[in-house]
């Protein structure tokens, strides 16, 4: 048999360019048998008229192979933008853990946007310092301080510098008492102790005790020199105790001297600076440092579980794990309720100095 090959040109259903498809088809002419009866001239006609098979596809084989290969090129080029949609999407997601946080822009609806500049009232540092002063008891004392200086026939000038001087004083104590209790406090998880929680630096803490001693000792000083100095001591003496001996038996040691200091600040004080004034009567001294010791153990109570942990063994501390810390809350605010009966009876017979 005899062969021959036609090429024949397709286009590309992906890129629409022509490309080089060959289709390989056989024209076979069919050899007279020499036995058969045909003419020998024959043969020449045979080959002249030979049938040529080709096989080529329709009209419509070739529109369904151009929608076959149409749909592969789509699903190649499908796959390749979601590859690169993949790739993508990976890439700006590390771009979004490497950006930097947007500043924070202050929230400045409200009362509180408008007094503190949209922040947060717990991260304003006054309002932090104000919550480490131990505001109740300072406020507490200095009210009480005033109002004996009053009862005392101070004019009422005095009793106001005397109200100020204390509350400065007291605050003085609050802050270096969270300074000093910052890693017990944290260790117990006391949220409401800004120091301990890191959201008031120690720096700032002393520099604030540093800028309040500084106001303190003029303020101490303006009703009398001598006068000053006894309550400039009893604010180093109540410093001094909240380090040594605290934990142990004496703690009470720096309360009752702290407060037997106070009247000498009262009886010696004047206006001025100027007044010479008197000692205390010891009575009321006596009471006085009782009264400190009282408020101590008051104090001690709300605390006796935490000072149990941390192994302290004071003197509050035994009385309630004897009595119970109901019962000597009990005790100690009854007893330091006679001790203030008994000042006010004593200062009302002899008074406050001699």
């Amino acid at each position: 048999m005899a062969k021959m090959q036609r090429w024949r040109r397709s286009r590309s259903a992906g890129e629409g360019t022509p490309s080089e498809e060959a289709h390989e088809v056989d024209l076979t002419v069919d050899e007279p048998d020499p036995s058969s009866d045909l003419p020998a001239g024959a043969l020449d006609d045979a080959e002249a008229v030979a049938t040529v098979d080709v096989d080529e596809p329709g009209e419509e084989e070739l529109a369904a192979e151009l929608v076959a290969e149409t749909e592969v090129a789509e699903d190649a080029a499908a796959d390749g933008e979601t590859e690169y949609a993949g790739e993508d999407a990976e890439y700006a997601g590390e771009e979004d853990l490497e950006r930097p946080p947007l500043p924070h822009v202050p929230d400045r609806s409200g009362l509180s946007g408008w007094l503190f500049g949209g922040r947060n009232p717990a991260d304003v540092v006054p309002l932090q310092l104000l919550q480490a002063a131990h505001a109740k008891q300072a406020i507490t004392t200095a009210l009480a301080m005033g109002l004996v200086a009053a009862v005392a026939g101070r004019p009422a000038r005095e009793a106001g510098v005397v109200l100020v001087t204390v509350l400065v004083g007291q605050t003085i104590l609050g802050w270096h008492n969270d300074i000093v209790d910052r890693q017990r406090d944290q260790a117990h998880g006391l949220t409401g102790k800004p120091i301990a929680a890191g959201r008031l630096e120690v720096g700032t803490a002393w520099y604030a005790i540093v800028v309040a001693f500084l106001l303190l000792i003029p303020l101490a000083t303006t009703t009398g020199v001598r006068a000053g100095a006894f309550y400039v001591a009893s604010v180093a003496v109540a410093m001094l105790g909240n380090i040594v001996l605290r934990t142990g038996f004496l703690s009470w040691w720096s309360w009752a001297a702290s407060f037997a200091l106070l009247p000498a600040y009262l009886s010696y004080g004047g206006w001025g600076g100027k007044a010479v004034g008197s000692p205390p009567e010891p009575a009321i001294v006596a009471l006085a440092a009782l009264l400190g010791i009282g408020i101590h153990f008051m104090r001690a109570v709300w605390g006796l579980v935490a000072d149990h942990e941390d192994g302290w063994t004071y003197l509050p501390l035994k009385l309630g794990l004897k009595l119970g810390a109901t019962r000597l809350l009990a005790l100690s605010t009854l007893f330091t309720v006679g001790v203030v009966v008994a000042l006010a009876v004593v200062g009302a017979r002899v008074g406050l100095s001699r």
